[in-house]
This record gives structure tokens, sequence and C-alpha cells, in this order.
């Protein structure tokens, strides 16, 4: 079975420990939680975050400061 999970990240990509991690069956399901839970990891103070498929980058790091 694929994993995709989020890494959390500080404001120069190191990466900071955060909520519990979630693991997700598909892409879709990744972006909608994060999508739910942006607020929340921010307020932890995790900055940006780096979505992972397999331990392999995707695509980030995303920063999750409001504009």
């Amino acid at each position: 079975m694929t994993s995709w999970t989020w890494r959390y990240e500080d404001e120069h990509g190191a990466e900071v420990d955060g909520p519990a991690a979630q693991h997700f069956d598909n892409r879709s399901d990744a972006e909608s939680w994060l999508g739910e839970s942006w607020r929340e990891l921010s307020d932890a103070g995790v900055h940006q975050v780096s979505l992972l498929h397999d331990g392999g980058v995707v695509y980030g790091p995303m920063g999750l400061d409001p504009v």
C-alpha cells in the first residue's frame, strides 16, 4: 500500500514536530486534510509543508503563513 504524508517544516526548511503525522491512501485525501488543518499546523509552529509519497517529495515546500 502506498502512503501519502505531510512533512512539517520551519521557515528554513528544517523538519519540525507538529501534530501527529497523518497517513493517507491517496493524494486527494492528503490535500483535503491540509485544507482543513493548515491553521492548526500554523498555530503549532509549522511554517511550511511538503507532500511526500512513499517518502519522496511530490511538491513543496508550501507556506502556511497567511498572505
